[in-house]
């Protein structure tokens, strides 16, 4: 089986915040959702629902749940074909909060600009 890369949105303080949110988590709920990044790390883009489903555009989830807590992870896969977990929740609705869609899609974009800057860099130096 191939494995894919999986990473941590890091924000430019330097803050991991689906690191901080599995921190936060109990010891049970937390090994539900690293077994689902483990899902991810083996299955990348062919990873099946219910473990992932589409949320908007290139944002997806990872869902799992425990007793009745549904476990949510924000993720998409960036322009370098890594996974990155941008935003960690327990979801208490049938729906995403927008505040949790605009939190993930904040990161993604801050990911990608930084992918940008790293890439003109590269030219500038040749």
């Amino acid at each position: 089986m191939p494995s894919y890369t999986v990473e941590f949105y890091e924000g430019p303080d330097g803050a991991a915040p689906v690191e901080d949110f599995l921190q936060s988590l109990s010891a049970e709920r937390k090994a539900k959702a690293l077994a689902v990044i483990q899902e991810l790390r083996g299955h990348g883009p062919t990873l099946p629902f219910p473990y992932s489903s589409q949320v908007d555009g290139k944002l997806r989830e990872l869902r799992t749940q425990y007793g009745k807590e549904k476990i949510r992870i924000l993720y998409f896969g960036d322009r370098n074909r890594n996974f990155i977990l941008l935003h960690g929740l327990i979801k208490n609705t049938d729906k995403l909060e927008k505040s949790d869609i605009a939190a993930a899609v904040e990161n993604m974009n801050d990911h990608e600009a930084g992918l940008a800057r790293k890439a003109n860099l590269g030219r500038k130096r040749r």
